[in-house]
């Protein structure tokens, strides 16, 4: 599931547009983060986007298949779906399909911890 460093910074370049892009390297893959929201993966030089509840039925009538993964003998899927081939050559497609991902990945960010308040030192 190796990703190459040319498709790293191919999907890089694609999604600049949309915010401050970083991948990290995970998992014999890579995470793909836009303003730290990861909202794709990589792997094998293939793109998965992030769905969720609000928007799989719009990726499944598309035709498009979940990514799938193994573990211990056992096939699972996971909330990415295969990205759409027109991304990469039409702009309006690229913006539809990576605003919805985005969606997804804001929506399921959990919210940072607040820590709770010092007391103030008694004298």
């Amino acid at each position: 599931m190796a990703a190459s460093a040319s498709y790293i910074d191919f999907v890089k370049d694609l999604f600049a547009p949309f915010g401050e892009i970083s991948v990290r390297k995970m998992f014999g893959g890579a995470g793909v983060y836009c303003d730290g929201a990861i909202f794709a993966i990589i792997g094998d030089d293939d793109l998965w986007l992030k769905v969720d509840d609000v928007i799989r039925a719009e990726f499944e009538g598309a035709g498009l298949s979940p990514f799938e993964v193994e573990m211990n003998g056992k096939t699972g899927t996971m909330s990415y779906y295969s990205a759409p081939e027109e991304i990469y050559d039409d702009n309006d497609a690229l913006k539809h399909w990576a605003g919805l991902a985005l969606g997804a990945a804001h929506r399921g960010k959990k919210p940072k911890k607040k820590k709770p308040a010092k007391k103030a030192r008694q004298a």
